[in-house]
């Protein structure tokens, strides 16, 4: 978050008690396990962390880097009246400013909503939520200080991540974001630091770019982030699995609750720059410089010199030589030498599957001593559409206290092929270590028919019972796999017949060889079988990637002969010819 953001002021008692109030008053209205403290601060029972989470992510640092964050919280009374359960937004009371979200920053969280909706739907995402966050972050990018286009006027800079009072992260990007080359820094109105969007930058204005600058850039992508390692936004846990990724504080999760109950319940557009900038930020503005507190006087010591008498001045110490400043410790990524395989090197993928292994690797120094809390980036490269669980092929996970880092699992596409997950260390020019993984065709391992009616036929007509089989893997069933249909000669020629039993092409042409493919459920239902003229047994072969094979036996008939009918006499032939002859006409 940046410190451009106009004078900080503390917050008086006055204002943190009716804040506390209000917040204790939305507390009702949130889930079951979610209450308010005695403060009034929502607390959310058992919030796990997110590097305890179970989730993988293993990013300390979250979106943020844990950067310092706006900790005003939403005033007391909440906007009114609450929106109708057919309405998404309802204009606020007269006076609530804090409910007014710039246009073109409300317009770039509704957009998200709505592509999330369409790429991620199981993840539910609100719009309020983004906002909430945003608010949180940059206090809606400065008030709405953007361009038409949505990008911010000025830069939005966190404070310089070097490890004084903030997390150290060392420069991922050369400063291409955030214009520093030695230490990274949160940038722009959802605060990224650059080397979380080296992989969640998303374009969400269409121009092409991926800006982390840009409120359409920038809350797209926050809401794919929240979205990852398929989170749902409808249930408390992975709403709060989600918040505590991108700023691992408790604290900071109850104040983007309690700003998404505010927003929730109405909240209205104002002109671009016209928004409020809270106030107070999570590290008071000092960047957490320490107070040294006064030494006091113990009672009845007496003061010293008599009344009146000045005392006589001390002498001064002889100034000392300073002591040489001791070089700083180097930090943990500055001892990385090499990265080794932890566990294993390559892996093997179903296609449409989720792979049970996960890709791992071991940060060293050059002395075979492993590595804690260095961040390693994981990428997926080649031609594939395979991705992390979450859908990104770019993570970035820190080592463990073993200096091991596991990557996501991989969730492998429909394309077959080999491709390659490179393991880098961020903020330090380190080898790369790749390893290789492959994703193989969807496969059945056996085939069984589902019914068993007898497939026969008169020679010329039509079988009158469709073949239906049903393909499984290990048991279970093996949807979308390819399968073939074959008109065989033999049980040893399995050569394509060239008589008996056939199916018909689009154009009604005879064809005794299809290729299929199973439905989601491992069902296979062949098209209408036809016979010609040939009567006999036939085999029809069907075959699946995997090697799952069925044969299955056809019989036609021949066709039975129409009974002779009884020839029609003709009319000549209903009476005997006579032989008598014809009377004469005869003259008196």
């Amino acid at each position: 978050m940046s410190a451009h953001f106009g004078t900080r002021l503390r917050k008086g008692a006055v204002n943190t008690t009716v804040a506390a109030l209000a917040v204790a008053a939305l507390a009702a209205s949130q889930a079951p396990d979610v209450t308010a403290d005695g403060h009034g601060r929502q607390t959310a029972a058992d919030a796990p962390s997110a590097a305890d989470s179970g989730t993988g992510t293993g990013t300390e640092s979250g979106a943020t880097g844990n950067s310092p964050y706006y900790t005003d919280l939403p005033p007391l009374n909440s906007p009114n009246p609450a929106p109708s359960d057919g309405s998404s937004t309802t204009p606020a009371a007269t006076g609530t400013n804090e409910a007014g979200i710039p246009a073109t920053v409300l317009d770039a969280y509704k957009k998200a909503e709505a592509a999330l909706a369409q790429a991620k739907p199981g993840c539910n995402m609100p719009w309020q939520l983004l906002a909430a966050i945003g608010n949180v972050e940059s206090g809606q990018a400065g008030g709405g200080n953007v361009s038409a286009d949505g990008t911010t006027v000025t830069p939005i800079l966190g404070p310089v991540l070097n490890g004084v009072g903030f997390a150290n992260i060392s420069d991922t990007d050369n400063g291409a974001y955030d214009g520093d080359s030695t230490y990274d820094r949160a940038v722009g109105p959802m605060q990224f630091i650059p080397s979380t969007w080296a992989w969640a930058g998303r374009d969400g204005n269409g121009d092409g770019k991926k800006d982390p600058n840009n409120i359409y850039d920038a809350a797209l992508a926050a809401g794919h982030y929240l979205c990852r390692y398929d989170w749902d936004m409808s249930s408390t846990s992975g709403m709060r699995s989600a918040i505590l990724s991108y700023n691992n504080s408790t604290d900071y999760l109850n104040t983007v609750l309690s700003w998404l109950e505010y927003y929730r319940k109405g909240t209205h557009e104002v002109p671009d720059g016209s928004g409020s900038v809270p106030g107070n930020r999570s590290d008071d503005g000092t960047g957490f410089t320490p107070t040294l507190p006064s030494v006091p006087t113990a009672p009845g010591t007496p003061a010293p010199g008599k009344p009146g008498t000045p005392a006589k001045p001390s002498t001064p110490p002889k100034p000392s030589t300073p002591p040489k400043p001791s070089p700083p410790a180097p930090t943990p990524t500055e001892t990385v030498d090499h990265l080794e395989y932890a566990g294993t090197t390559s892996l093997t993928v179903t296609a449409g599957s989720t792979s049970t292994d996960r890709v791992g690797t071991r940060a060293e120094t050059a002395a075979g001593k492993t590595v804690a809390k260095v961040r390693i980036r994981f990428t997926i490269v080649g031609d594939t559409d395979t991705t992390f669980t979450g859908g990104e092929t770019v993570a970035v996970i820190a080592t463990d206290s073993k200096g091991v880092a596991l990557a996501p699992a991989l969730r492998a596409g429909e394309k077959t092929g080999d491709f390659t997950v490179r393991a880098t260390v961020l903020g330090r020019t380190v080898t790369a270590l790749d390893h290789k993984a492959t994703v193989t065709a969807r496969a059945a391992d056996a085939l069984a028919r589902t019914g068993d009616a007898a497939l026969t036929c008169t020679a010329g007509g039509e079988f009158a019972t469709r073949v239906e089989v049903k393909a499984t893997y290990k048991g279970a069933a093996a949807g979308k796999v390819a399968a073939t249909a074959t008109l065989v000669k033999s049980a040893d020629d399995q050569s394509t017949n060239d008589k008996g039993p056939y199916f018909k092409d689009a154009a009604g042409n005879p064809v005794r060889t299809l290729d299929l493919r199973t439905d989601a459920n491992g069902l296979l239902a062949l098209p209408t079988l036809y016979a010609d003229d040939t009567a006999g047994t036939y085999l029809l072969r069907i075959t699946t990637t995997g090697g799952a094979t069925l044969t299955l036996e056809l019989t036609v008939t021949a066709a039975t002969p129409d009974p002779t009918p009884d020839p029609t006499p003709s009319e000549s032939a209903s009476s005997p010819a006579s032989t008598e002859p014809e009377p004469t006409a005869s003259g008196s």
